[in-house]
């Protein structure tokens, strides 16, 4: 049983841990964390898709455009939950009408997002208190992005502390890991297959020298390339990145608030209230990345938990 102690500058304090009395209480804890699934767009809780036997807890669209299969347990999950998210996914994959259906129902959703519906991605998340490390092998076998993502709670008065673990399969060593077969690659190739081969040049570009800026700053951050933009996050959250607005434009975005971007130039092109992202538009051969070091380190700071100094 692990121990959570909550240190000050005065005292350390012993917290309890609180595990959630039930599954609907594990659900409501998390989806009124906005922050843990902050770069997913919510279309409907408890879909019932077709035929298939069961309900997912819930479907989104991802900042993407890839479609999100979230199953959540209250209680130890190991590797049987794989096939049951399974069903879902491929229910989704060769239903594609239906989930365009509940996209278009939608009011509020968001328009910088672009999705293929004749080339759904499907991407499964699976949240619990406790998920055995097991499980990670037949995650790394089957041919979709999945995410376990283990949160707990402690509490201290009135306060509560989640702690939210991603689990991460480690490198054997002295052997190199296989990819997974069927696993889309994002990569200088693929963009050219859907945008503008020019800008595509000019977006990697940029991107690589974020990465190089990234290195000189010593920040523990990992490059993600995905389908429509480049992330550069700790643990599954974004600080900064390079996104596609169009087959030719792109422009940088950093998860900060809107008053925190009004504190800084350059000033963002636009801002995006539903991913709290600012966004600055990039003009290939005029734009320096450099120019924007002190924005980048101001979220890195916050995303790290450091503060502005």
């Amino acid at each position: 049983m692990a121990n959570l102690f909550w240190r000050t500058k005065k005292r350390t304090k012993a917290l309890v841990d609180r595990p959630f009395k039930t599954e609907a209480e594990f659900e409501k804890t998390v989806f009124e964390s906005s922050e843990l699934l902050k770069d997913i767009f919510q279309l409907k809780r408890q879909i019932r898709g077709g035929n298939k036997s069961g309900i997912p807890d819930i479907i989104g669209i991802d900042a993407d455009g890839s479609v999100c299969i979230i199953e959540m347990k209250n209680c130890e999950v190991d590797a049987s939950i794989i096939p049951q998210v399974l069903q879902y996914a491929f229910w989704a994959e060769t239903n594609p009408d239906s989930i365009r259906a509940l996209w278009l129902e939608c009011e509020n959703k968001p328009e910088d997002i672009q999705v293929a519906w004749d080339d759904l991605q499907v991407r499964i998340i699976v949240i619990a208190p406790t998920i055995l490390r097991s499980s990670l092998h037949l995650v790394n076998k089957i041919g979709y992005p999945v995410d376990l993502i283990e949160v707990k709670r402690w509490v201290e008065g009135d306060n509560e502390f989640l702690l939210v673990n991603r689990l991460e399969e480690e490198a054997p060593v002295n052997r190199q890991r296989r990819p997974v077969s069927g696993l889309r690659v994002y990569d200088e190739a693929f963009y050219k297959t859907e945008r503008n081969s020019k800008s595509v040049d000019e977006f990697i570009r940029y991107a690589r020298e974020i990465e190089r800026l990234v290195a000189k700053k010593g920040w523990q951050l990992e490059t993600k390339f995905n389908r429509g933009y480049c992330g550069f996050k700790a643990g599954f959250f974004n600080a900064f990145g390079v996104k596609w607005w169009g087959t030719k434009s792109f422009g940088i975005f950093v998860k900060i608030t809107q008053s925190e971007a009004k504190r800084f130039n350059p000033s963002p092109a636009n801002y995006a209230n539903l991913w709290k992202e600012a966004y600055y538009k990039i003009e290939t051969g005029k734009t320096k990345t450099n120019n924007f070091l002190p924005i980048f380190e101001f979220a890195y700071r916050k995303l790290a938990g450091r503060g502005e100094g």
